[in-house]
């Protein structure tokens, strides 16, 4: 089975669970919740990165997410910091956590590379271009899964100039960031291009808003994880290395129908 990163947004506002678990408490306690589902990577984020979401600054995304970093790390649980701020990366790796998942590659604060290859944690860069207030100023592409490959070989070569180890890499193709509904479903069915690169490789479909075109505009949120949850064995199937959900539980389940009916 592919590896399960379960997401702790601790916010006010991301496009699913903002608001849910702005405190350390409730976000510590969701955490643990989704390890128990079967997550074996939480990813604690502290700023949103829905279509047009404005930034919150490095002080108030470590004042959301070192806690509760902290907590989880030292309770044993292998945790990844979801930001793109060097400093914020920076500070949460001192408090333990394992992973960095920068959506924007290295693109919006290039130190933040530096400061992977200083470290032992793993690298997750993502296909970005640009921020999240302007999401679909650059959704303009003739080969998708070209364009995407080629740019995420740009920030392959940036980390591993920065001295990051090749071995600590993975891409993320970056669905949802820049890309229309149709794009995302295009690249998807292209993801073994991504693959063909020879790095692990995360998939993040989470409840975003194209699995609409599947399931509806007015699909509840249990809809789209099912939805979400399809695409997980999907991406399994394409090769992908991990798959980034919100709800664990119901891809872990449609992750183990698939076992069995590989076995």
């Amino acid at each position: 089975m592919i590896e399960i990163m379960g997401v702790v947004n601790v916010t006010p506002d991301s496009f699913s669970d903002g608001g849910e678990h702005t405190d350390a408490e409730t976000a510590v306690a969701h955490g643990r919740l989704l390890a128990s589902q079967g997550a074996g990577i939480l990813d604690i984020g502290g700023e949103s990165t829905r279509p047009g979401s404005q930034p919150v600054g490095a002080e108030e995304e470590l004042r959301r997410t070192l806690p509760v970093v902290a907590r989880l790390a030292d309770e044993g649980y292998v945790v990844s910091i979801d930001t793109y701020r060097a400093e914020v990366a920076a500070r949460a790796l001192d408090a333990g956590a394992r992973y960095v998942n920068d959506v924007a590659g290295g693109l919006a604060d290039s130190d933040i590379l530096r400061v992977v290859a200083d470290s032992e944690a793993e690298l997750v860069l993502g296909h970005w271009r640009g921020p999240s207030a302007d999401m679909y100023a650059a959704a303009s592409y003739e080969d998708i899964a070209r364009e995407v490959v080629g740019e995420l070989r740009g920030r392959v070569d940036a980390a591993l100039a920065a001295g990051v180890d090749e071995a600590r890499i993975i891409l993320d193709p970056g669905i949802g960031f820049a890309k229309t509904a149709e794009q995302n479903w295009r690249m998807l069915h292209e993801l073994d291009a991504v693959v063909d690169e020879g790095f692990r490789v995360l998939v993040g479909t989470s409840r975003k808003g194209f699995l609409s075109d599947a399931v509806g505009e007015d699909a509840s949120r249990e809809r789209r994880d099912l939805a979400t949850a399809v695409t997980s064995v999907l991406a399994q199937r394409a090769g992908a290395w991990g798959v980034r959900v919100h709800d664990v539980a119901s891809t872990r389940d449609a992750l183990a129908v698939l076992d069995s009916w590989d076995a």
